[in-house]
């Protein structure tokens, strides 16, 4: 294994670079400001590189301080996690991270049936935009949103999504939207982060002009469904992550259902030496049910 540094002064330089401040660190840490100050140098000597820019203004970190963080970060917490299980007599944890909408969405009205099913299982939840890294033990799985480009991992669909213009009965009534094109012409909300843009949407039903400006703007798929609860506009969402707004009447297709364009743009990540865990195992098994079709 490569040579390492000593851990006192990355957990020193995640401190400060998380409080952005050598006194707020030395607060937690329980040091001098002097003390902390020499573990940053000693880490930056050992790396030959400078992370932290010191001013009167506070502590900034360098574009190299901001990358080596990220990862340290992430290495720093799955330590702390192991050492805390084992600490509390936690046995047969999992570790599942998932992007925010998601985890908050399908995810979580779930968990209590996985729970039952598998109370043997420790599970821990974690919802970020950023993949996890498993190079860093950062989760077991991960369900990611987008284009299934992670070479070297294993990648499993979990269901097919039919996209579509999403409104509250209210908008849908106000507007009474006959045509696509009419779409236009009205307040639209965008999810800058959707695999199914609005001129995407738009061209399989004919109308090859993009709108020219939106409503509002997102980068959570989450945010554009309650703003268009609220009734501030039309969401290009996917009716599965809609599901509980729709059935509970929050939200409604505009037109007919059968305009979707359907994706598959949820996948089940994790590299295949984790599949040899019994809780990984079980974990894979029961959100394939869940993910699976209804019966007709």
């Amino acid at each position: 294994m490569a040579q390492l540094p000593p851990l006192p002064t990355l957990v020193a330089f995640e401190t400060v670079a998380r409080r952005r401040s050598f006194a707020l660190a030395a607060g937690e840490l329980n040091l001098t400001a002097s003390a902390v100050s020499h573990q940053i140098a000693k880490l930056e000597d050992f790396l030959g590189v400078k992370l932290l820019d010191r001013s009167p203004q506070g502590v900034r970190l360098s574009a190299v301080g901001e990358s080596y963080l990220r990862r340290v970060a992430g290495a720093l917490g799955a330590i702390s996690a192991a050492t805390e299980d084992v600490r509390q007599g936690v046995r047969n944890s999992l570790y599942v991270h998932a992007s925010p909408s998601f985890g908050s969405l399908w995810l979580m009205p779930r968990l209590a049936h996985f729970a039952q099913a598998h109370p043997g299982i420790s599970l821990f939840l974690s919802a970020s935009p950023t993949h996890s890294d498993f190079a860093l033990g950062q989760a077991d799985l991960d369900i990611r949103y987008g284009l299934p480009q992670w070479p070297d991992l294993v990648v499993q669909p979990l269901f097919e999504e039919p996209i579509l213009p999403l409104a509250s009965p209210a908008f849908i009534e106000r507007h009474r939207l006959r045509e696509p094109a009419e779409l236009l012409a009205t307040p639209l909300i965008q999810s800058t982060v959707s695999v199914v843009q609005w001129a995407d949407w738009l061209a399989t039903r004919g109308v090859h002009q993009g709108p020219e400006r939106y409503a509002l703007r997102f980068d959570r798929a989450q945010l554009a469904m309650d703003a268009a609860v609220q009734g501030l506009g039309v969401a290009l969402e996917s009716a599965v992550m809609a599901a509980p707004h729709i059935s509970e009447g929050r939200l409604a297709p505009v037109f007919d259902a059968a305009w979707a364009v359907r994706v598959q743009a949820h996948f089940l990540v994790y590299p295949a030496r984790h599949a040899k865990r019994p809780e990984v195992e079980a974990f894979v098994t029961w959100i394939g049910q869940q993910a699976a079709p209804a019966p007709a």
